[in-house]
Formats: structure tokens, C-alpha cells, sequence
């Protein structure tokens, strides 16, 4: 899009829901970033370092669960433009263990229009390989996304 034209209103969804993921407080823990690519497709970009790791010394699967639903959500979520998603179940499959470095969650939405929506997710490592991948349910819930304070622009 040029950048003097008017962003159109999908896209202004997906900029505000973009706001809303950094603006809730769980994710001040996490060294991470959102981006809508379109349409039920979503992305997040963070960081595994020790401060995340079980006595094993490797990524603990809170990471992978958090990451994988989030970016499931927010796939979902560009599908569902006036409230805010619940997740109803996740379903989530561990492939291997990551120690350090970059990991994205690349999400997608599968099916759903009205009630209730299903977006898959993976993990991948900066070596390319999948480490996780999950599957959520999510609900559409009565909060406005217009009435949360991270969603509108400042």
C-alpha cells in the first residue's frame, strides 16, 4: 500500500490487534513481536534464552504453549473484527527441544466464521526446523475489541 493512501479497514484491524498483542503485560516478559500478515495469518518473533529454560536446560514448554496460542489467536482473531477471542482448548504437540536463539510461531486460521474458530500454529527455529506446532479452539467472547485500551490507537 502507498505510503499517502488510506489504510483500509482490514488493515487498520490488524495494525490495532498488533497493539493490543504488545500491549498486554505477560508479553513485558517475553522478548517477542507481532505481525498480522493478512487474513488469518499471523506472526511472532522471540527469543529463547536460560531465563526460559526447565532444570534440563532447555526451553520449558510454557514458552511453546504461550507462543503457539498466541499466534493461533491472533490468526483467528483477524477473522473476528468487532470482539475479543477466548481460547476453549489447545492442543499441542512438542518436536524437539530448543536451547537459544530466534523462534517464530507462524500462525494460521483453518475454519470458522461466526462462533467459533480453529487456527493451527508451529514453531520453527533459526535452523528452519519445527519444534511445536498446536491447535486451538477459540470462542467469540462479549468484550468489544473497541472497548480495550491497547487495541485502539494512541
Amino acid at each position: 500500500m502507498p505510503p499517502d493512501s488510506p489504510a483500509s479497514g482490514a488493515e487498520m484491524h490488524y495494525r490495532a490487534l498488533e497493539r493490543l498483542y504488545a500491549s498486554a503485560p505477560i508479553n513485558d516478559l517475553f522478548n517477542s513481536h507481532l505481525e498480522i500478515l493478512g487474513e488469518g495469518k499471523s506472526r511472532i518473533t522471540f527469543e529463547v534464552t536460560e531465563a526460559s529454560f526447565h532444570a534440563a536446560g532447555a526451553a520449558h514448554g510454557t514458552i511453546y504453549f504461550k507462543m503457539l496460542d498466541d499466534a493461533a489467536f491472533y490468526a483467528a482473531n483477524t477473522r473476528a473484527t468487532d470482539r475479543f477471542l477466548l481460547t476453549t482448548s489447545f492442543n499441542l504437540h512438542f518436536t524437539k527441544p530448543v536451547r537459544s536463539g530466534k523462534v517464530t510461531a507462524e500462525g494460521v486460521w483453518v475454519s470458522g466464521k461466526r462462533r467459533v474458530f480453529v487456527a493451527e500454529a508451529r514453531l520453527v527455529d533459526e535452523e528452519g526446523d519445527e519444534i511445536g506446532r498446536g491447535t486451538g479452539t477459540f470462542m467469540r467472547s462479549r468484550i468489544p475489541l473497541s472497548s480495550l485500551p491497547g487495541y485502539n490507537a494512541d
